[in-house]
């Protein structure tokens, strides 16, 4: 087995390993922000019944619920924000690996010698081609929309 492919196999596993890592933390952070989401909700349901309850509180009282109000719906925003930067980000390490195993693929079929090649393995290497641009403009679509988001948060 030539050193080169052992060092190919050996990135793609580091690769691998990588974006497992990095999908656990994103999974671990989307749960956390469910948690922080049901508990900001909690909150503005008791603000709410704050402000409802017409009992004679003092309007200092009442403008200080309505601004931790504010706040928590700002607070929440910004989760949303995040969870949506973390979606896209989960789709993104789907796609980098769906593109190294069709790279995978394609590179055996490349490595063939061309005499050898029957009609279905020229069509099945045509095939993947065609599925690799497909990943490759998916993970442009998705990098387009982050760089929209973030030039709209500018």
């Amino acid at each position: 087995y030539p050193t080169w492919k052992r060092t190919l196999a050996r990135r793609a596993r580091e690769a691998q390993m990588k974006r497992f890592c990095k999908a656990q933390a994103i999974q671990r952070r989307l749960e956390e922000i469910e948690v922080t989401f049901r508990e900001l909700e909690q909150q503005g349901i008791k603000l709410e019944k704050l402000l409802r309850d017409e009992d004679g509180n003092p309007a200092d009282q009442k403008t200080q619920w309505m601004n931790q109000l504010l706040y928590l719906v700002q607070k929440k925003n910004s989760l949303m924000s995040e969870e949506s930067d973390l979606m896209i980000t989960v789709q993104e390490l789907k796609l980098e690996e769906q593109q190294l195993q069709l790279d995978q693929k394609l590179r055996c079929y490349m490595n063939k010698e061309e005499s050898l090649k029957t009609p279905e393995d020229r069509a099945a290497e045509q095939e993947i081609l065609v599925q690799l641009l497909e990943v490759v403009n998916k993970r442009n679509v998705l990098i387009h929309i982050q760089e929209e988001k973030r030039l709209s948060e500018l």
